[in-house]
């Protein structure tokens, strides 16, 4: 008898029915995370409500695209795994100094379109450097990762940043209500549905929230049906040389972070990331923000919301997130359903947030219990990395008075702390120490730190 190959799980097509409803769970786990940063740029531009609303429009458009190339993928461009691509917070102040100093949108896009090709040349580089990313280091930028999202949760818990009624007790309420409603599906519900508990505690929450007027869908009415995003459409790109180095280093923070994520997501979902897999995945970033170039938005990275995501769900195949890429694709062109998806209040989105992000930093746990602690530096790694990472997370004006280039690399802690732990990691696990030195001149093995972070990721996984 013919034997068929098993499907991984990362491949597999679950049903239709299955496919929209965990896709729509992505897109609004990072619905809000998308639309901030046009909201941020073009409201410190002063940009007219008209122009505001092309530019969601447009990074919506985008950020379907840029998701449906990283998970479907196509040559040398896309990792292939549930990965969902939005606009980087790390090019914000950046993009907000280009905008108002005299260069406007038009040199944005300039720095923008020049980073992106400067990503899809690095990326073979970077691809090399996965061995420089053992379990001590992938465990760290995880827990990272997770534990610097809790704030962002935090916020929308507490009524969104600048909310008139932030921390109010009614706002925290809800957050609460839903985060119980999650769990209650995870724990209580059949597996199909424990698997879409996110979903069901959103829209749970929002059913609760319209009654007692945590919500406004005045934009739905205003909004149009039809919005086609045209490239240049605020002008051709110009190209100032202060503009693109700040954006050349942004582009340097986000292919560590989007580095971080990818090989998060494929421990989460037992592929292992390879260099050559990583480089497909960094190109694919350089590709989609090279397109937020020409289509009048912003670079692109992999979003960590969405690592939570996968890692609570346990829903491991790409072709769910490439659903949801084709969802942003619709909202994208049809302004109406993404202004009923922008009404969703922040609180119903943080009781789910909490889920999510938590989720993400028990993942990094878990990788780190891999790892040999024992006669060794590897606390030290963590510990120091995790300090590092959650300084600017804690402090946000702690680096107020440093460089623009210093700030942009080091106020994301996600970037912050994955470089601080290559850096410990080859200090103390890659560098010979005296007493290994010592040992080795004396004809004794020398000690195991290195052995205990070197160990093969297929082992792990």
């Amino acid at each position: 008898m013919a034997t068929t190959t098993p499907v991984h799980p990362v491949d597999e097509v679950p049903p239709v029915r299955q496919l929209a409803a965990f896709g729509l769970q992505h897109v609004l786990a990072m619905y809000a995370g998308a639309v901030a940063v046009p909201l941020i740029v073009g409201g410190a531009m002063k940009l007219s409500p008209a122009d505001l609303a092309y530019l969601i429009t447009a990074d919506l458009l985008v950020c379907g695209i840029a998701t449906l190339i990283q998970c479907v993928g196509f040559w040398r461009f896309g990792v292939r795994l549930p990965i969902m691509q939005g606009c980087t917070f790390a090019a914000v102040s950046p993009m907000v100094l280009i905008g108002t100093t005299g260069g406007g949108l038009p040199a944005i896009y300039g720095s923008v379109i020049v980073a992106g090709l400067a990503i899809v040349l690095l990326a073979p580089v970077f691809g090399r450097l996965l061995r420089f990313f053992p379990p001590l280091v992938t465990g760290t930028v995880i827990l990272i990762i997770g534990v610097s999202l809790l704030p962002v949760a935090g916020n929308w818990a507490a009524g969104g940043v600048g909310a008139k009624d932030f921390g109010e007790p009614k706002n925290l309420g809800l957050a609460l209500f839903v985060l119980l409603v999650v769990l209650g599906v995870q724990r209580f519900a059949p597996a199909f549905l424990s698997r879409i508990a996110v979903l069901i505690g959103i829209a749970v929450g929002l059913a609760v929230a319209i009654p007692f007027g945590f919500t406004d869908f005045s934009g739905v009415g205003d909004a149009h049906w039809l919005g086609i995003s045209t490239p240049f459409h605020f002008g051709t790109p110009t190209f100032h040389a202060s503009a693109i180095i700040s954006m050349l280093v942004v582009a340097l923070v986000t292919m560590t972070e989007t580095t971080g994520d990818l090989i998060a997501v494929g421990e989460m979902t037992g592929r292992g990331v390879e260099p050559r897999s990583l480089a497909d995945g960094l190109r694919a970033d350089g590709l989609s923000t090279v397109l937020g170039g020409v289509f009048n938005t912003f670079p692109y990275t992999a979003y960590a919301q969405n690592v939570g995501l996968v890692g609570m769900t346990r829903v491991r195949s790409r072709w769910v997130v490439a659903t949801a890429g084709g969802i942003l694709v619709l909202l994208g062109l049809l302004p109406k359903l993404g202004a009923v998806v922008a009404a969703i209040p922040a609180p119903v989105l943080g009781g789910a947030g909490l889920v999510m992000f938590g989720t993400v930093a028990a993942s990094g746990l878990r990788t780190l219990a891999q790892v040999d602690f024992k006669d060794n530096h590897n606390l030290t790694v963590v510990a120091v990395s995790v300090a590092v990472g959650m300084l600017p997370v804690g402090v946000p004006t702690v680096y107020a008075k440093f460089p623009d280039w210093f700030q942009t690399v080091m106020n994301s802690g996600i970037s912050a702390g994955c470089l601080t732990a290559i850096l410990l990691n080859l200090l103390f696990n890659h560098l010979p120490s005296k007493a290994a030195s010592a040992a080795e001149a004396g004809g004794l093995p020398s000690g195991g730190g290195e052995q205990a972070v070197e160990q093969p990721r297929e082992e792990i996984v």
